[in-house]
C-alpha cells in the first residue's frame, strides 16, 4: 500500500513539474532578472491629438478617448485595466498591458494632448505577464501554476520525509531555509 501511495505522489509529482516547467522558467528568469533592474523594451511612438476639452480626472472619458484613438490606428487595447494619476494640476491616463502600454498626458496647450503607444519586446512582454499585465486568461493560468508549483514542493517533500534516509536532511534544509527567508526579510 506504501508504495502504491509513494508510486502515485511520484507520478503526480513528475506530471506537475513537467507540465508548469515552461511556464515556470518564465517566471523564474523575469523575476531573477527583474530584481537586477532587466526589465526589457518597449518600441515607442507619440501622437499629439486634439482636444474638446481640457483632460480631467475622469477616468470613462479619458479611457474612451484613448479607445478611439486606437481604433483610428488600428490598435487593440492593452490586456490591462487603465488607470489615472495626477501630474501637477493635470491627469493622465495609464493603461499597461502585456503587449503594449498606452499613456495619454497633458501637454503646454490645454486643448491638445500627447498619447504615447509603447509596443513591448518579447522580453518585456514576459516580464509583463509576469506582473499581471496579461488577460484573464493568463492571470487563470498564472494562479494555476502557483497552485502547482505549491504542490510540486508539497510532493518532494512528503516524498523527502516518508524517507528515513532523507527526513533530517529535509528537516534541516527547510529549518535553514525558514531561517534564512526570515533574515533576508530583516535585512531588506
Amino acid at each position: 500500500m506504501a508504495n502504491s501511495s509513494r508510486a502515485t505522489l511520484i507520478k503526480v509529482h513528475v506530471i506537475l513539474a513537467a507540465f508548469v516547467f515552461p511556464a515556470a522558467l518564465m517566471f523564474i528568469v523575469t523575476g531573477a532578472f527583474y530584481t537586477w533592474g532587466i526589465k526589457g523594451s518597449y518600441d515607442s511612438q507619440s501622437h499629439v491629438i486634439a482636444l474638446e476639452q481640457p483632460l480631467q480626472g475622469d477616468q470613462q472619458r479619458m479611457s474612451t478617448l484613448v479607445e478611439r484613438e486606437l481604433a483610428q490606428r488600428s490598435i487593440a487595447v492593452p490586456s490591462g485595466q487603465s488607470k489615472i494619476k495626477k501630474a501637477g494640476t493635470s491627469y493622465q491616463l495609464e493603461w499597461t498591458g502585456s503587449k503594449r502600454d498606452v499613456l495619454l498626458e497633458p501637454t503646454a496647450d490645454a486643448l491638445q494632448a500627447k498619447l504615447t503607444i509603447k509596443e513591448t519586446t518579447w522580453y518585456r512582454n514576459l516580464v509583463q505577464l509576469h506582473k499581471a499585465k496579461g488577460g484573464q486568461a493568463f492571470k487563470v493560468f498564472a494562479a494555476i501554476l502557483a497552485i502547482a508549483l505549491f504542490l510540486i514542493l508539497l510532493s518532494g517533500f512528503i516524498m523527502a520525509w516518508q524517507m528515513p534516509n532523507y527526513r533530517k536532511l529535509a528537516a534541516v534544509f527547510t529549518s535553514a531555509g525558514v531561517v534564512t527567508f526570515v533574515v533576508m526579510v530583516g535585512l531588506s
